[in-house]
């Protein structure tokens, strides 16, 4: 299995910006094979390639985690191969964590709608919008394709405990602040990296 990269002892790597996949000469079903196996075996919401050494704009999402701190273990999945963001709506916040940055857990803004274009595992061009905790996970997860990390856009950064993150969690809720202002990215700026 792929060594998960960490801010402690990868952090120049995990701040590089990933390539597009060229599907004629990138495996990307073993990228795919890689990430579902890591996120299904670390319960993890979602993964970025670059987190498993894989510096291609590269995504596997699951499914029925709707919720923050839900306990579905079913792997149903969205795979996203060279994503790009075309519209981010409204403004949500959370105390997010990454498995990247595992003594983390961070205070940060996040879109409440996302629109993305990008290709599923079978090659198709997909355009699709997904709201609330969703858009936040994407958020996350293509940020990390760019470069950015959590703790670089985070409003506030504690080092806490499994136990403690749950706790804190409980207290200070997912919380959608609105859901159509236009959101502006605190690194980007209004201009999209690809």
């Amino acid at each position: 299995m792929k060594k998960l990269k960490t801010i402690e002892n990868d952090l120049t790597y995990l701040r590089q910006i990933s390539k597009n996949i060229d599907l004629s000469k990138d495996n990307y079903k073993e990228y795919i094979k890689d990430l579902e196996k890591y996120c299904s075996n670390h319960q993890l919401f979602a993964i970025s390639g670059i987190q498993l050494g894989i510096p291609k704009r590269i995504i596997y999402i699951k499914t029925e985690e709707e919720k923050p701190n839900t306990k579905n273990q079913n792997n149903e999945k969205i795979i996203m191969i060279n994503p790009i963001k075309k519209e981010e709506l409204g403004l949500t916040n959370y105390w997010g964590g990454c498995a990247s940055c595992p003594n983390n857990i961070c205070l940060v803004d996040r879109p409440y709608q996302i629109t993305i274009s990008y290709l599923d595992e079978n090659k198709k061009q997909q355009e699709k919008t997904y709201k609330g905790f969703k858009a936040t996970i994407i958020s996350h997860e293509l940020d990390h394709l760019d470069g950015i990390l959590h703790i670089d856009i985070a409003k506030q950064t504690k080092q806490l405990t499994k136990e403690e993150r749950k706790k804190l969690r409980e207290k200070f809720p997912y919380k959608i602040i609105n859901k159509t202002s236009k959101y502006n990215h605190p690194k980007r700026k209004g201009e999209w990296i690809w």
